[in-house]
């Protein structure tokens, strides 16, 4: 006799369970750039041609109010998109968003360096005439992308995160539809697309072995896995973790950013070494601090490797830098992001040796805070030198600081803290940080690497700087009025300069603001 279903029988005890309650204060931050995204694309439609840089200040103006959002979750305790336990109660372990306070240092990152982007940007966006309301649209949903990652607690919602960030910046660095951006746009899209569908094999397999997709749970499912199930789930977790290892550049998957840097318009370059570096970073945090707890000993030496072979990499190249090279500057940055991409990596790799407390996490944290500040200011003077210098050469910067006093200096501190050297205090703090990690993690030989290459990365940081404030080079026959009157900086690059040098300044005379993070607890 056949069965029939009658609503009765698909009913439940509790259909109140079923339903979701939505926490609008904690997903403020993301959803303000979202909607603001989709603010600029349909205000682009309507708004008159000479006056579309008013699309460049509202966002700004969405920016900011996305940071401001922020100061209500300052508490780390809310979380939303969870599901209900059989007490009715929640659990954020069951929880796809999470508030806390590893998720607000790095929306902080994300939206302040979107934020220091636009202030880059308005002036680009007009000078090289590229398309207004595309490219806000671009930079506030790739944004969006990057302040919704740090909070994602399952697979699914770290790959569309991931991708939210991704999918953006491919057109970003290819809006100025010139040979150099195209074929920088392409070498990002390639290695980026392969890099996806590798990491999302890694999460299937994963899936396969946990039996679900929630980090903390997934944890849980992995350490009761049938052995025969092992080599599945480790083959699973190194897959994942090439998807953010692409993101942060580590080697072998950053051959895709010196050409992508040198493509794209400064602003977007110094977005990239950020923004989405630091999503990157959150990614491969979560994932393996979360998720993979069961197979530490796995990824911290994949980490650890990593983080080797990728600041010995970055530095090795960025002493091949000529100074009479085209587009040098960018490229020598694009060279220190990858070095700085090891260091970033080396208290995650501590973190799986079985480091106890959240040490190794808030060292990461908070060399990602100094890290992101500095190069931001080193890219916004290089964005300010290019104006007048469009190959952008080392050479353009010997003698700034007879011509550019107030830039000069800032580069100089910005380089200086990069280097880890004094007076940028900050620099020399958060690299003492990584070091801490690394020996209390059982890491010595990798300390060992990063103290080589940090000595490595001295000449090239303060070759640039002894180039600031040489002698200026003879100005050209007839050049003479333009040499001595420089052109005048834009108010909002003047500002983005400005901000940083400031910020750089004050956390190295209090660099506890920033440190106060080492010691906390992130999750």
């Amino acid at each position: 006799m056949t069965e029939t279903l009658s609503l009765t029988d698909l009913a439940v005890s509790h259909a109140g369970a079923l339903i979701q309650s939505v926490d609008w204060t904690a997903i403020a931050p993301p959803l303000v750039a979202a909607v603001a995204a989709l603010a600029v694309l349909v205000a682009d439609l309507f708004v008159p041609a000479r006056r579309k840089q008013l699309l460049g200040w509202g966002t700004v103006a969405a920016l900011a109010l996305a940071l401001l959002a922020l100061v209500p979750l300052r508490h780390g305790d809310r979380a939303t998109f969870c599901l209900k336990t059989v007490a009715g109660t929640t659990d954020n372990a069951g929880c796809s968003y999470v508030a806390d306070h590893f998720t607000l240092v790095f929306q902080l990152i994300a939206l302040g360096g979107a934020l220091l982007t636009a202030l880059l940007s308005l002036h680009t966006v007009d000078e090289e005439r590229l398309p207004g309301g595309e490219y806000w649209f671009l930079l506030l949903s790739s944004a969006a992308g990057a302040a919704l990652l740090p909070a994602s607690r399952d697979l699914a919602t770290l790959v569309v995160a991931l991708e939210t960030v991704s999918l953006p910046a491919f057109a970003l660095v290819g809006l100025r539809r010139d040979r150099l951006g195209g074929e920088a746009a392409l070498k990002f899209f390639l290695s980026s697309v392969t890099a996806t569908a590798v990491m999302l094999l890694g999460v299937g397999f994963l899936y396969a072995a946990g039996g679900t997709l929630h980090l903390t749970a997934l944890a849980d499912g992995l350490d009761r896995a049938p052995a025969q199930l092992r080599h599945l789930a480790e083959a699973g977790a190194a897959l994942t973790l090439v998807g953010f290892a692409f993101k942060v550049a580590a080697v072998p998957f950053h051959f895709w950013l010196p050409d992508t840097y040198t493509g794209a318009p400064v602003p977007v370059a110094a977005y990239l070494s950020v923004v989405s570096k630091a999503a990157g970073l959150a990614g491969i945090a979560l994932v393996t601090t979360l998720a993979l707890r069961p197979y530490a000993p796995t990824w911290g030496l994949l980490l650890a490797v990593l983080a080797a072979a990728t600041m010995t990499a970055g530095n090795t190249a960025a002493l091949r830098q000529r100074p009479d090279a085209p587009r040098g500057a960018v490229r020598l940055l694009a060279w220190s992001s990858v070095a700085q991409a090891g260091y970033l990596l080396v208290p995650l790799a501590a973190a799986g040796y079985g480091h106890s407390g959240s040490s190794p996490l808030g060292a990461t944290a908070a060399y990602a805070l100094v890290y992101a500040v500095v190069n931001l200011g080193a890219f916004a003077v290089v964005a300010a030198v290019g104006r007048t210098a469009p190959g952008n050469r080392l050479d353009d910067y010997r003698g700034l600081f007879s011509r550019r006093p107030g830039a000069a200096l800032a580069l100089a501190f910005a380089l200086l803290c990069l280097a880890g050297l004094p007076p940028g205090v900050v620099g020399v703090f958060a690299k003492v940080v990584v070091f801490r990690a690394a020996i209390d993690g059982g890491l010595g030989w990798l300390a060992v690497v990063m103290a080589a290459n940090v000595v490595v990365a001295l000449y090239y940081y303060l070759a640039w700087t002894a180039r600031l404030f040489a002698p200026a080079p003879a100005p050209e026959a007839g050049a003479e009025g333009a040499a001595a009157r420089p052109p005048r900086t834009p108010a909002p690059l003047a500002a983005a300069v400005a901000l940083t040098a400031a910020a750089a300044v004050v956390l190295s005379a209090a660099p506890q603001l920033v440190l106060r993070v080492v010691d906390a607890a992130l999750f």
